[in-house]
């Protein structure tokens, strides 16, 4: 029994001194867990740091590209001008050739207006513009384009658009005031440059003087609906062809709608229908002007109401739905226009030369685009008009060239062109136009570059 007293005393001091050991490691184990949560508290801290700088960074990073400069600390903002406005320049130059004297021009059953002539022959600057634009702030956005265009061996400069937008208004409405080109019909808003000829389709030409634009203001909605639709309405001065004339009030107005959608990934559509009015027009002539106009020839004027319905389709086809490489596109176009009033020929008399006016003008025009390879572009495109204008006086009506004289004006149109990048082309484009009475044959080459920060088309 005595040796188990030693035994048992051995037992006890492994015991103890295991049980300090383990007791010694544990304390160990805290100490090393407590330096890695400083140290991992240490690194979350600098991160958040880190991270809060990115954040401010990348704020005024933003507010630099959207012309603000936001005071740390504060709501206010200062509006800067370090990225604003964007500005482009269109260059637009063209080598026209033509069979007939570009002077002889008409269109059987239309007084032209605005800027509806063929232009110059040989060299010359076609349609160029400057244009500045800018989100003014987070609420608005504004532009202003100035057109250079060839006026008789001169250069005209005219204020084409100069207008302000709002941003994010809520519930898909959009308001638009100032000038610019109206919602009427498809190609209308696009700007000359963007279009897939190097002119206006004839009933353009016709109706508008090439393009329809005023001074007004213009609502758009769009309805949150899976397919697209949009509605809109414009309230104008009128002071502009095609109402022309001075105006104390609203001189005139359009209504529109579009509705579209994609047919699987390769397949996209549009319809649109729009109708322009223009009550109590006073002093329309050709150029758009009134009666105090300083017109010396004689110039037809008319007074009275005018009213257009148009009809618009567009189909686009593109692999795949990437258009880059190949695509088709399809586009129609129909207008009609319903005139009541009276014809005046300034500077005949005296007498001076009157007659009723009952008109009905109409036309449409068809075309093919298609992008057979990424830089290379052609297109086919077919006018045809009618009309059948009446009047008291025949012989007025047939000086103000609103007698079609029996023709029915028509014009085939093809094209081709190289496109190397988005922001350059060169197109080549042969018109057989039989609009009046001697056939033309026209070949017109032109280029078109676009320098500086540039938008994007519409549908």
């Amino acid at each position: 029994m005595r040796k188990a007293y030693p035994i048992a005393a051995i037992s006890i001091a492994q015991l103890f001194s295991t049980s300090v050991v383990a007791e010694t490691e544990i304390e160990l184990l805290k100490q090393q867990m407590n330096t890695l949560k400083k140290d991992y508290e240490q690194r979350v801290e600098a991160l958040e740091v880190k991270l809060m700088k990115t954040e401010d960074k990348t704020q005024q990073v933003n507010a630099d590209t959207q012309g603000i400069a936001v005071n740390p600390g504060h709501t206010n903002m200062v509006t800067q001008n370090k990225f604003n406005p964007a500005i482009s320049l269109i260059l637009d130059g063209r080598y026209a050739n033509f069979g007939n004297d570009p002077e002889d021009y008409e269109l059987p059953g239309f007084a032209l207006g605005g800027e509806s002539g063929l232009g110059s022959r040989g060299l010359s600057v076609g349609e160029s513009e400057l244009a500045f634009s800018a989100n003014i702030d987070d609420k608005f956005y504004g532009k202003a384009t100035i057109g250079f265009h060839n006026e008789d061996g001169g250069t005209e400069v005219d204020l084409e658009e100069a207008f302000i937008q709002t941003l994010g208004l809520g519930g898909g409405f959009t308001l638009k005031a100032g000038r610019f080109f109206s919602a009427m019909g498809y190609i209308n808003e696009q700007h000359a440059h963007a279009w897939d000829f190097a002119d206006a389709p004839l009933i353009y030409r016709g109706l508008f003087g090439d393009q329809l634009r005023d001074d007004g203001l213009q609502i758009t909605y769009v309805a949150p609906t899976d397919i697209f639709l949009q509605l809109g309405a414009e309230l104008l001065g009128g002071s502009l062809f095609p109402a022309g004339g001075e105006q104390n009030d609203i001189g005139a107005a359009t209504v529109f709608a579009n509705i579209g959608g994609d047919i699987g990934i390769a397949h996209s559509w549009q319809l649109g229908l729009s109708h322009w009015q223009a009550n109590n027009i006073e002093g329309r002539t050709s150029g758009g002007h009134s009666h105090g106009g300083s017109t010396t020839a004689e110039t037809p004027s008319f007074d009275g109401d005018s009213k257009i319905n148009a009809l618009d389709f567009v189909y686009k086809w593109a692999p795949n739905g990437n258009p880059r490489n190949q695509h088709i596109k399809i586009q129609f176009e129909y207008f009609d226009r319903q005139e009541d009033g009276m014809v005046t020929m300034l500077n005949s008399g005296p007498p001076i030369e009157t007659s009723s006016y009952d008109g009905d003008q109409s036309g449409w025009y068809a075309q093919l685009i298609y992008q057979f390879r990424p830089q290379w572009r052609a297109g086919l495109r077919y006018d045809q008009l009618d009309s059948n204008n009446q009047g008291s006086d025949a012989g007025v009506l047939g000086e103000a060239g609103l007698d079609n004289e029996g023709h029915t004006p028509k014009r085939t149109s093809v094209m081709v062109e190289w496109v190397p990048s988005e922001f350059s082309r060169v197109r080549l484009q042969y018109n057989r136009d039989e609009s009046y009475e001697n056939a033309d044959d026209q070949m017109i080459l032109q280029y078109t570059m676009s320098l500086g920060s540039h938008g994007a088309h519409q549908f």
